[in-house]
């Protein structure tokens, strides 16, 4: 009765275009049912971590210890930083050679996800082929980047070729992704509009659709090379893929030098910081002129 009510009040009882009050009342089950899923599964994983915290075993942990060693740890890192085995030039060479990876990946998982996200996109492609691209980019983002790097290792062997293949392999399905929400934001009567001027689906692509998703694509994309950048690192140490990755590896677990840790550590907080101002501002001056 509330619902009838509010409709009259509304003025909306006799728009053939609003649902109608049983419509209304199964949209309504069917957010309950969704909530009462997401908190079932939330209370779920709550209590799995409960479980877990208390059936750890912690009598041969000496937590004081381990607190202390730990800020210790800490305080030669981030405040005594010193070069042993490798020189500042040396440094910033690997640290190229990872932005080289992390430029490279985005290269190739860019260009590809382009035509795949035109195709993934609902307002560009039919449906059957959009399901099937979606479904294909899902099943690979559900794979962390290090197993894709992993598998392609057994092809290629452990190296820079490997973490090449696999980041580019998911950067596709990122970019896809992100690329074909950009695109679908697009209003479909412009699209219609082009069509029935005469407009084939190319100029359609790359007269509206690509014109004006620009500066999404470009958001993407540099958010994207700034996670390729960090997954570059983590492959460095993970795969053997060279870089200032491989070199944190073997301060930590082969030569043990917390020292050069910390300066390793901090050139990678410092090209991090530096693409990211770099992006901001590319990413200001493109919408300027848009």
């Amino acid at each position: 009765m509330k619902i009838k009510e509010s409709i009259k009040e509304w003025g909306l009882n006799g728009d053939e275009n609003f649902p109608s009050e049983a419509n209304v009342i199964l949209a309504s089950k069917s957010l309950s049912r969704e909530s009462l899923t997401m908190w079932i599964l939330l209370l779920v994983l709550s209590l799995l971590t409960i479980y877990a915290l208390f059936t750890i075993d912690y009598r041969s942990v000496d937590l004081a210890k381990a607190v202390a060693d730990t800020l210790d740890n800490f305080k030669t890192i981030f405040l005594h930083p010193a070069a042993h085995r490798l020189s500042l030039w040396d440094a910033c060479y690997e640290v190229v050679i990872t932005l080289g990876l992390a430029f490279l990946t985005t290269l190739f998982g860019g260009v590809i996800a382009l035509f795949l996200g035109l195709l993934a996109a609902q307002n560009l492609a039919p449906k059957q082929v959009t399901n099937l691209i979606k479904g294909f980019v899902a099943f690979i983002r559900a794979v962390p980047s290090i197993l894709w790097v992993l598998i392609f290792a057994v092809a290629a062997g452990l190296g820079s070729v490997a973490a090449v293949i696999g980041l580019t392999f998911h950067s596709v399905s990122y970019l896809t992704k992100a690329y074909s929400e950009s695109f679908e934001e697009l209003d479909r009567s412009v699209i219609e509009a082009l069509m029935a001027s005469g407009a084939n689906w190319w100029q359609i692509v790359f007269q509206a659709v690509i014109p004006s998703s620009v500066t999404s694509l470009l958001s993407w994309t540099f958010m994207r090379f700034e996670m390729n950048f960090a997954n570059a690192v983590a492959m460095g140490a993970a795969a053997g893929a060279a870089g200032i990755g491989f070199d944190l590896f073997m301060d930590s677990g082969f030569y043990f030098d917390l020292h050069e840790i910390g300066l390793v550590t901090y050139f990678i907080i410092g090209f991090a910081i530096l693409l990211e101002t770099i992006s901001t501002n590319l990413k200001g001056k493109i919408q300027k002129k848009a």
